[in-house]
């Protein structure tokens, strides 16, 4: 995981939606920041405009319980270094 990727998204934690950096680590679940179903999508929504992609629900579905801060990096580094127009793990 890229320290830049976590970054952005704690920078979008928190400026954007008022979290303590304090909860804000890596091991963090999604659902542990306790952002509401609207927020959850809005912030995936912030973190793809900021990396300029789009995440496939196939790779991260942001109400999956257990989906962590890193998992979310793990897979924007993903994406990045994917081709585009494919998809990573489909043919």
């Amino acid at each position: 995981m890229s320290s830049t990727t976590f970054d952005n998204i704690a920078r979008i934690l928190v400026t954007d939606f008022h979290l303590e950096p304090a909860l804000v680590r890596p091991e963090a679940a999604l659902i542990e920041l306790g952002l509401d179903s609207l927020a959850l999508m809005e912030f995936v929504f912030a973190v793809e405009d900021a990396c300029h992609l789009r995440i496939p629900e196939e790779l991260l579905d942001p109400r999956e319980a257990g989906i962590t801060l890193q998992r979310l990096c793990e897979v924007i580094e993903q994406l990045v270094a994917t081709p585009a127009g494919t998809v990573p793990g489909h043919p």
